[in-house]
């Protein structure tokens, strides 16, 4: 089974697009909000090298940026 982490922000349409496509596929994730988690925002900029950038997809270890365009 497939550990996925999103992270997200309010609002952001490739976030909500991710979630759905993960949803509908089955495959459960941990969903971090870099808002309302203090220390999510420094992981995210440590994941993609410095880019404000979500979502950002951890999935078996390989970090995916963005999603859909995004």
């Amino acid at each position: 089974m497939s550990k996925v982490t999103i992270y997200t922000k309010d609002g952001c349409p490739y976030c909500a697009a991710a979630k759905k496509h993960y949803n509908e596929q089955g495959i459960i994730f941990e969903e971090i909000n870099i808002y309302r988690t203090p220390e999510a925002k420094e992981k995210v900029l440590a994941l993609t090298k410095g880019q404000e950038i979500v979502p950002v997809i951890v999935e078996n270890g390989e970090v995916k940026i963005g999603f859909g365009g995004g």
